[in-house]
């Protein structure tokens, strides 16, 4: 059988003097091995696509995380530099797709960026420079010029009983690699805590009547996929959702010819 297709995000970049819109390589090898799906990364040319034949020929979407932060206007904050950069041709992008691919019952997995263009999306706002605020953990990255040390695995995080992720994980307290400056700032319609940093800053949230799998971490999973146990458990639940959404969509088609 062939793997199914899991539509990827992408940042539009500048370099080469060319336009690119690329996704990082961890995400990618993270859908492919950890997942078992085959990534497929979708330009972003905002409404130019066509979101409805694009969610009926994959069966996951997958929003990853970027240096970029949602531009403010679309949770009525106030731009600035200190807070950029910002890529508003991916928001135009996954912005609507999230909502839809939820509509439609594709499951979702949005990770760092990305849980933070879920909120926005169910109408949320995000906190930035959270590490000014009184009585917040410093959430950044170390200042290292090692990758392992910057996403080395440090922080704890709570899940929270009866959630999505408590049937991954089971209740209680895991760690995890959650490198971010801003955060969940007014929780986003239909979205509940899935899971809470020591200092109350929200690493995870889920869609309550969503009918497929769609979460976001705040944390990075697809770094140690493949050697830490709670990344790869999030990845293999993302497969099985989409494993599992292919398998009716197929019966589907089948039953329709």
């Amino acid at each position: 059988m062939r793997k199914p297709l899991v539509a990827v995000s992408t940042d539009v970049r500048h370099f080469e003097n060319y336009k690119w819109h690329a996704a990082p390589h961890q995400y990618l090898e993270a859908a492919l091995s950890g997942a078992g799906v085959t990534p497929v990364l979708v330009p972003s040319f905002g409404d130019r696509l066509d979101m409805d034949a694009l969610l009926a020929s994959v069966d996951g979407v997958m929003v990853t995380g970027s240096k970029s932060n949602v531009h403010p206007s679309l949770y009525g904050g106030n731009a600035s530099e200190a807070n950029g950069p910002y890529d508003e041709e991916r928001d135009a992008t996954t912005l609507p797709l999230i909502r839809l691919a939820i509509e439609r019952g594709v499951p979702l997995l949005a990770i760092c960026r990305g849980i933070q263009e879920l909120n926005v999306a169910l109408g949320g706002t995000l906190a930035t420079e959270i590490q000014e605020q009184e009585g917040i953990m410093d959430h950044r990255a170390p200042d290292s010029p090692s990758q392992d040390e910057r996403f080395a695995i440090r922080q704890p995080v709570r899940i929270q009983a009866g959630t999505c992720l408590a049937g991954v994980f089971g209740a209680g307290e895991i760690k995890v690699n959650s490198v971010h400056r801003q955060a969940v700032g007014r929780l986003g319609n239909r979205l509940q805590v899935e899971a809470v940093a020591p200092d109350g800053t929200v690493e995870a949230v889920s869609v309550i009547d969503a009918p497929a799998f769609a979460v976001g971490v705040q944390w990075h999973p697809e770094y140690w996929v493949s050697t830490d146990d709670a990344s790869g458990r999030i990845f293999r639940a993302f497969g099985d959702a989409v494993r599992g959404h292919a398998d009716v969509r197929t019966r589907g088609l089948a039953a329709a010819e």
